[in-house]
């Protein structure tokens, strides 16, 4: 009597264990599942909800309300870089497509071998003197790490890639809604660059019939 006891209380037991395994195996199963659906989601939200001082300036802007509709292209930039001759061909653009809807957003930063100014007046005399830019530029921030300021943190959660350099390039829509980015060594005016724009001022304004 007591043999079969033990093999009832090892069989209760047994069943006991599968039981609590299958519960957590279920549980872990569907943490994974919950998490990718929030990322999605979050991937989704808009990213221009956000105010900045411009350049040298004082008074915020609210991008959200300022750029409503239009097609963002949203650039980190530096003075002192390889890749500052950009500078030129973001700047034509700029000019072509401002009728339709579109702006390019620079943000200075020094984040990648210290290749920007300190002094934000620098910046822009050296922006608009060298380079005859008159885009709009904001205030010196941080594109990476745990100081990245929060628009640079939602952009490199949305599309899964912060800035690797200077000159790094978010595309964002009419809703406000990241499209594309490109790295650094994609030239501005770059075709498939240029095609995204396009496509992109191609949608109708959120609110439009």
């Amino acid at each position: 009597m007591r043999g079969s006891s033990a093999i009832k209380w090892c069989l209760l037991a047994g069943g006991l264990a599968v039981v609590v395994a299958s519960t957590v195996a279920l549980s872990q199963s569907r943490t994974p599942a919950r998490a990718s659906a929030e990322a999605t989601s979050n991937a989704g939200l808009r990213v221009i909800d956000h105010r900045y001082r411009p350049l040298a300036g004082r008074e915020p802007v609210d991008l959200a309300t300022t750029y409503r509709g239009d097609v963002l292209l949203i650039v980190n930039t530096a003075s002192k870089c390889g890749f500052t001759p950009q500078f030129e061909a973001l700047e034509a653009m700029h000019a072509r497509l401002r009728s339709r809807g579109f702006a390019v957003l620079g943000f200075p930063s020094g984040d990648f071998r210290e290749q920007e100014f300190d002094d934000e007046q620098a910046i822009q005399e050296f922006c608009t003197l060298t380079y005859g830019v008159k885009f709009p530029m904001f205030e010196k921030v941080h594109v990476v790490g745990a100081d990245a300021t929060p628009l640079y943190r939602q952009l490199a959660a949305a599309t899964g890639q912060a800035p690797q350099w200077n000159f790094h390039k978010y595309l964002v829509g009419r809703d406000g809604r990241v499209i594309a980015q490109w790295g650094s060594r994609t030239a501005p005016d770059d075709p498939q660059i240029v095609a995204a724009i396009d496509r992109a001022l191609a949608a109708p304004r959120p609110g439009a019939r």
